[in-house]
C-alpha cells in the first residue's frame, strides 16, 4: 500500500494542512475525521453518536459552570476587590506590585480555571495600575499574561477536568495534585519579576489609612472565600468537583446580587452570552478532538508514533525531555484542550510502559501547556494582553522571555521531584 492510500497518512495530512493555513482547530479535526472515515468506510453513520458521547459526560459539566463562575466573579467586581486587597498588603515595597500581580493571578486561577479569562479579568485592572506606578507597560502586560497561565495549574482547572476525563483519573486527585506545583511555579515567577523590578526601581503604591485598609479587607472577604468554598467543599466530601462548579457559579451570583449589589439584568445577560460562547468553543473542540483521537487509534497512528518515541531511547529522562519539547512546540500552535485530546492517546502507552504516575504526568503536561499559552506564534494569553494594553505581540514577547524561562525551570523541578505533585493527594487519601 502506497502512502497515498494509507489512512494513517491522510489522518495526519488532512489535519496538519488546514491547521497550517489557519483553519480553526475544531474544523481541522472534524474535517480530517469525516474525510478519512467516509473514504475508508469506517462507519460514518456512527460519527454523530460518537460526537454526542464525547461530550455527554458528567465530569465535563464542570467546564461550563467554572466558565460561568469565572465570568460572574469578574463582572460583579470580585476581581477588582481582590486586586485592591493585594495592593494594600504589598504597599509601596520595591517590586511589590509585580509580585502582587503573580499572587493575584495565582489566586484568581482558583476561581477562573482559564488562562485567557484570567488575563481578561485581571489585565483591565492590573496593567493600568502597574503603568501608573511607573512600571514599563510591556513588562506589566507580560507579567499579567504569563502569570495568568497559573490558572490552568492551580485548581479548579478546566485542563485538569479534560485530562481526568481522557485518562480516567479522579478530578479531585488532579485538583489536589495541582496545589503545590502551582505554588512552585508562582514562586519562580515571583523571584524573576522581583529581581527585574528591583533592578529597574519599580515600586508599588502607598498603603491607605487604617480605615481604608479595613474597608478593603471587609469588601474582599467574599472573594477570598471563593476558593475556600470550592476546594474545601470538594476535599471535605460535601460535593463533587462538578457540583462544586455549580456552587461556585451560584455563589458568585449571590455575592453580586445581595452583597455587592452590582449585578443588573444587563450585566447578567452579558454574562450568559459570554458563557455560552466560551463554552461552545471549548466543547466543540472537545467533541471534534475526541473523534480525531478515536480515528487515530483506529487507523494505527497512535501506535506508530508511540512506538517511534519508545524506540529512540530506553531512558525515561530522554523520553520525558522529548515529550516536553514536543508539547512545548505543540503549545505554540494549539490550545491546551486540543493538545490533550490529540497527544494523550499517543502518550498513554508510553506512560504505562515507563511506569509513570498518571497524576504526576498530568501536572507536568499541564504546566507545559500553561507555558504554551505565552509562547508565540499563537500565545493566546499574550494576544489577550496585547489587546488590553494596546501593544503588539512583539512588544510583549521580549519582556515575557525571562518569565517563560522561570516557568520552564519550575517545570524541571516538578519533573525531578514527582512527590511535589503527589504528596497532597496522597495525604488526602485520593491516591
Amino acid at each position: 500500500m502506497s502512502f497515498l492510500q494509507n489512512p494513517v497518512f491522510w489522518t495526519l495530512f488532512l489535519f496538519l494542512v488546514p491547521l497550517i493555513i489557519r483553519v480553526p482547530i475544531a474544523v481541522a479535526l472534524g474535517f480530517a475525521t469525516i474525510t478519512v472515515v467516509w473514504n475508508w468506510d469506517m462507519g460514518y453513520n456512527m460519527l454523530s453518536y460518537s460526537l454526542y458521547g464525547g461530550i455527554a459526560k458528567t465530569p465535563l459539566l464542570a467546564i461550563p459552570f467554572f466558565i460561568l463562575a469565572g465570568i460572574v466573579m469578574e463582572k460583579v467586581g470580585i476581581a477588582e476587590r481582590i486586586v485592591a486587597l493585594i495592593k494594600q498588603i504589598v504597599g509601596d515595597m520595591r517590586g511589590g506590585l509585580a509580585v502582587a500581580t503573580v499572587c493575584v493571578a495565582a489566586f484568581w486561577g482558583a476561581v477562573s480555571g482559564s488562562g485567557p479569562a484570567t488575563v481578561a479579568a485581571l489585565g483591565l485592572i492590573l496593567i493600568p495600575s502597574m503603568y501608573a506606578a511607573g512600571y514599563d507597560k510591556a513588562f506589566a502586560t507580560a507579567t499579567v499574561s504569563v502569570s495568568s497561565g497559573l490558572a490552568i495549574i492551580i485548581p479548579p482547572s478546566i485542563a485538569f477536568i479534560v485530562y481526568s476525563d481522557i485518562m480516567q483519573q479522579s478530578v479531585g486527585a488532579m485538583f489536589a495534585a495541582g496545589i503545590l506545583p502551582g505554588i512552585v511555579v508562582a514562586f519562580f515567577l515571583c523571584v524573576v519579576v522581583y529581581i527585574i523590578s528591583v533592578r529597574r526601581g519599580y515600586k508599588g503604591e502607598p498603603r491607605g489609612s487604617l480605615p481604608v485598609v479595613l474597608k478593603t479587607v471587609r469588601e474582599s472577604f467574599w472573594g477570598v472565600m471563593t476558593p475556600v468554598i470550592i476546594l474545601g467543599g470538594i476535599y471535605g466530601g460535601i460535593f463533587t468537583p462538578t457540583e462544586a462548579a455549580a456552587v461556585a457559579a451560584f455563589y458568585g451570583l449571590f455575592v453580586g446580587v445581595f452583597i455587592y449589589r452590582t449585578l443588573t439584568f444587563k450585566i447578567l445577560y452579558a454574562i450568559m452570552v459570554e458563557t455560552v460562547v466560551s463554552t461552545a468553543v471549548v466543547m466543540l473542540v472537545v467533541a471534534c478532538a475526541g473523534l480525531y483521537s478515536w480515528l487515530a487509534a483506529t487507523v494505527g497512528l497512535i501506535d506508530t508514533i508511540a512506538g517511534a518515541l519508545l524506540s529512540v531511547s530506553e531512558s525515561p529522562v530522554v523520553i520525558m525531555l522529548m515529550i516536553n519539547v514536543i508539547l512545548l512546540i505543540a503549545g505554540m500552535l494549539l490550545d491546551a484542550n486540543s493538545i490533550m485530546y490529540i497527544f494523550l492517546p499517543i502518550l498513554m502507552p508510553i506512560i504505562a510502559a515507563l511506569g509513570w504516575h498518571p497524576i504526576w504526568f498530568g501536572i507536568i503536561m499541564t504546566v507545559n501547556l500553561a507555558i504554551g499559552q505565552v509562547t508565540p506564534p499563537v500565545a493566546v494569553n499574550l494576544f489577550v494582553g496585547a489587546r488590553l494594553s494596546g501593544l503588539t505581540m512583539e512588544q510583549i514577547a521580549k519582556p515575557a522571555i525571562p518569565l517563560i524561562i522561570a516557568a520552564i525551570l519550575a517545570m524541571i523541578v516538578l519533573c525531578v521531584f514527582p512527590e511535589l505533585s503527589l504528596v497532597i493527594p496522597r495525604g488526602l487519601g485520593l491516591l
